[in-house]
């Protein structure tokens, strides 16, 4: 996920932070401040870093579930409302993404309990519910933190669990991509509805409702993809009229040729045309940096980007590049010559084609059958 910055790996998942979630321990610092000073800010930055640890556990039910089904997880990103674990691939069955989806809400329900055995009848319902209450206790507030991230996570718009949920169950009656649209379609209602509240209760749910209503576009979009790739070839939509660079090119040479075009990935050849990796412009901008514009591009391109046939269907390569989190992926002959380039931008406007084509087709049936009546 794009401005955000990796912090450890646990278990072979990268553990990211995002640069908004800075901006919310700024603010927690300075609301505490405000009202006990220096300790209660400190205070509540420690509240809000345990609320985060459990936001992890959380994530790491759903990777437990999913490398039961063969999913890997390569990163966690940690958002000011929550984390996001990014799966390598879509689960098969509607089952096992339930399970996936439920597996976190479960955690925090752990947590919770856990919580209230230690403590026991020293503490109330209503210390769980003063969760902005420094002095009903830290263990207390956790746990009512607990028991709101179940009951929030569960609302069915994505990106929460919840959405996840309600696609799973329509899809056993629905076809993947019918049960996607309808679950971002009340997804984005609920966001509105969230907007709409916050205008007169609280700001952060209109943040909130932005990035609900984001997610639910995106999760549609994806789905639409997933629906029209396995019929769609590679050779269709690659890009075929693209700048390359030489082995031999320096660095220098790779900036001329950025300004000169629209650009932003170059694929790197040798002398035969075969396809060796891709300098991207923050590759360029770093190697400028730290070794100067005499450096070759050889040592500072990208080799850890995907070839495929150019014969292959187009869901074998969004497979690719969503498990390798890659710019962009070589298409190759069977002598390994670079013949295109594939990238996000291409299957995006891949898939505006074929939605105005399908609403075209739609129109069309729709005239025809009126045209006897005029």
């Amino acid at each position: 996920m794009g401005w955000s910055f990796k912090i450890g790996t646990i278990a072979g998942t990268a553990l990211r932070v995002h640069v908004t979630f800075a901006l919310l321990l700024v603010w927690i610092w300075l609301m505490h401040y405000r009202v006990g000073g220096t300790s209660a800010a400190w205070e509540g930055i420690a509240f809000i870093m345990a609320v985060f640890a459990c936001v992890v556990l959380h994530e790491f039910g759903h990777i437990a579930v999913a490398r039961y089904f063969g999913i890997k997880t390569p990163d966690i990103t940690l958002l000011p409302i929550g984390g996001v674990a990014r799966l390598e691939r879509m689960p098969d069955e509607p089952h096992q993404e339930l399970l996936i989806a439920i597996a976190g809400p479960l955690v925090n329900v752990a947590i919770a309990g856990l919580i209230v055995l230690l403590l026991g009848a020293s503490m109330g319902i209503e210390q769980m519910a003063e969760v902005e209450d420094p002095e009903a206790g830290f263990l207390a507030r956790l746990a009512g933190v607990n028991i709101f991230l179940v009951l929030f996570n569960m609302i069915p718009a994505f990106p929460m669990d919840g959405g996840r949920v309600l696609r799973a169950a329509l899809a056993s009656r629905f076809t993947w991509s019918r049960a996607t649209q309808i679950a971002a379609t009340i997804g984005q209602g609920l966001a509105f509805v969230f907007g709409f509240v916050g205008l007169f209760y609280n700001p952060l749910l209109i943040f909130i409702a932005i990035f609900v209503y984001l997610a639910a576009a995106a999760e549609a979009q994806n789905a639409q993809i997933r629906e029209v790739s396995g019929s769609v070839l590679i050779s269709d939509v690659m890009i075929t009229k693209f700048a390359k660079l030489d082995r031999s090119a320096s660095i220098d040479e790779a900036i001329e040729m950025l300004l000169a075009t629209t650009q932003r990935e170059f694929p790197v050849t040798d002398s035969a045309g075969r396809f060796e990796g891709l300098l991207t412009r923050d590759d360029m901008i770093r190697a400028l940096k730290d070794k100067g514009p005499d450096t070759p591009v050889a040592s500072a391109m990208r080799t850890d980007i995907p070839r495929i046939h150019h014969r292959k269907s187009l869901e074998n390569s969004l497979r690719l590049m969503q498990q390798g989190n890659v710019p962009a992926i070589a298409v190759v002959d069977g002598a390994d010559h670079l013949v295109g380039l594939l990238t996000h931008e291409t299957i995006g406007e891949m898939m505006m084609v074929r939605a105005a084509a399908a609403d075209s087709f739609r129109f069309g049936r729709l005239r025809r059958y009126r045209s006897p009546q005029v």
